[in-house]
């Protein structure tokens, strides 16, 4: 490491930056941060809501995170829900129709069932990258969910 000039303090790094603020404990006897990124998993995110009644970042965290497994939850089931809808119908135009139209029903069908596996896989990064902002101290709202959470922590 190197020596600083006289007249510039040295915070222990080669850079000279200053040092992370200290980290504010919660309730749990966890930093906020940490306590605000795993309330992300949805159980989790439930027990702090509950357990948190000071910190309104970790308590916002925690709602956000239940709303979006609410959402999560719904979206899920109506996307399974059209898919099975459409696979039926999609083996009843086969049955009756004939080759063409059941084959072009059964592209809309697979095209539903691929939403089926890619729309989680979407709601998982945005879980992931809400969890990280989360971690590095920010409040990352969600569109409509982070206010529909803003608004219930402030009561």
């Amino acid at each position: 490491m190197q020596t600083p000039p006289p007249d510039q303090q040295s915070y222990g790094n080669a850079y000279g930056a200053p040092p992370p603020p200290p980290a504010e404990k919660t309730a749990t006897g966890l930093d906020a941060n940490i306590a605000a990124a795993i309330s992300y998993i949805w159980i989790v995110g439930l027990i702090f809501f509950f357990l948190e009644k000071e910190n309104k970042f970790i308590r916002f965290h925690a709602m956000q995170s239940i709303l979006f497994g609410v959402l999560w939850s719904v979206l899920m089931i109506a996307l399974v829900f059209i898919g099975m809808i459409f696979t039926l119908i999609g083996a009843a135009i086969a049955a009756t129709a004939g080759d063409v139209a059941g084959s072009l029903f059964s592209i809309l069908v697979y095209l539903v069932w691929l939403l089926i596996w890619l729309v989680p896989l979407g709601l998982f990064v945005c879980l992931i990258l809400t969890a990280i902002k989360a971690y590095q101290g920010k409040w990352a709202k969600l569109p409509i969910i982070g206010n529909m959470a803003e608004k219930i922590v402030s009561k």
